[in-house]
């Protein structure tokens, strides 16, 4: 008798290897040559890992020629405040990295940071709304990194390895964990061609847009088959058949090239919850993946009018994480008038910059 045919569960199971195989330093080796050019910072220091976890935003001494600290604070007695702080906090310096961001900075031109699974992506507001994420100093990488609640998750272990089968314990110490900090080479990103790709049992099954925002040429016939096509052939040449250690079983988030004809890796992601689906639930993912037949084509989804439930409103992306600028003060003699000053002075800057890059063009 032919065996049973037994029908996938609505997620794979994980093991805490499976997992670790996501953290950027196990998968870019792999992918170096159809990825962003980036820089591995690994082990991190426990010193560092404080740092991360502990309250406040601020920046680590010498790591700029001015001792430079910047505090988010609710306390309206203002300076009594910081001064207070001043007393209780731990101090941290961290010279050998940051002549390592340093260094990538002078590589690359600027970098945008992200830990072993998170980026800083929702504190983008800390920097120049004209360049997101765009780093070019160890200021710039720190100040993200504190001002981000999505690199928690790369803190926690707990979270880190939580859905893994069997359970992570503490117990695992065969199965090490040490926080990375990643350097990415920047560059402006058109977020109308980014792409998440959900990949089951070695299966291409969906392809949705990134960005909630409504964009005119996603309706174009011709330029969806065009998209579908440049994305199964780069995942059949490039990662099909690449990703034993879970199975087959992963998402990648993938960036179009202007012509819409070719792309690159921008990162990979465990098929589980914590990935979000975007444009599909993963109920119809699996729904799809249960009615594939043969070499079907993967269903792209895409925000094909102004009125979809998923397109963009008026709020800013991670509103929830962002401040105003009168909350931030810089001590050495720097304060929330100066700051601000400072602060719009680089946005300035980076318009110029901006606008110089634009006639280049």
């Amino acid at each position: 008798m032919p065996a049973p045919v037994t029908t996938p569960a609505l997620f794979p199971p994980h093991s805490s290897e499976a997992l670790l195989a996501f953290q950027f330093s196990s998968w870019y080796t792999r992918f170096s040559n159809q990825s962003i050019k980036s820089t591995v910072v690994r082990p991190l220091s426990t010193a560092f890992r404080e740092y991360l976890d502990s309250d406040g935003v601020f920046v680590p001494e010498g790591a700029e020629e001015f001792s430079a600290e910047t505090t988010l604070s609710d306390d309206e007695d203002g300076d009594q405040a910081h001064e207070d702080d001043d007393d209780v906090r731990v101090r941290f310096a961290f010279p050998e990295l940051d002549a390592q961001i340093r260094e990538a900075v002078a590589e690359y031109g600027a970098v945008f940071p992200k830990l072993n699974f998170s980026s800083p992506r929702d504190a983008a507001w800390v920097l120049p709304a004209s360049s997101p994420l765009k780093c070019t100093s160890p200021v710039d990488v720190y100040l993200l990194l504190k001002s981000s609640d999505f690199i928690q998750h790369d803190l926690d272990v707990e979270l880190v390895f939580d859905g893994c089968e069997p359970v992570h314990t503490s117990d695992d110490a065969h199965i090490p964990y040490e926080l990375e900090l990643v350097l990415r080479k920047w560059y402006p990103v058109d977020r109308a061609r980014e792409l998440r790709c959900f990949v089951r049992q070695e299966n291409l099954i969906g392809i949705s847009q990134r960005d909630p925002n409504y964009y005119d040429f996603w309706n174009e016939q011709e330029t969806q088959d065009k998209v579908v096509k440049a994305v199964s052939d780069f995942w059949a040449t490039h990662i099909k058949g690449k990703w034993e250690q879970t199975q087959g079983n992963y998402t990648f988030d993938f960036l179009l090239t202007r012509d819409l004809s070719r792309g690159h890796i921008v990162d990979f992601n465990p098929y589980l919850p914590r990935t979000d689906p975007l444009l599909f639930t993963y109920e119809e993912l699996h729904d799809l993946l249960l009615a594939r037949s043969g070499a079907s084509e993967p269903e792209l989804r895409v925000v094909d009018s102004p009125a979809h439930p998923a397109a963009a409103r008026n709020a800013p992306v991670h509103q929830h994480n962002m401040v105003p600028i009168e909350a931030l003060a810089m001590s050495s003699g720097r304060g929330v008038s100066e700051f601000a000053e400072a602060w719009q002075e680089e946005i300035r800057k980076s318009m110029q910059e901006q606008d110089a890059g634009e006639e280049e063009d």
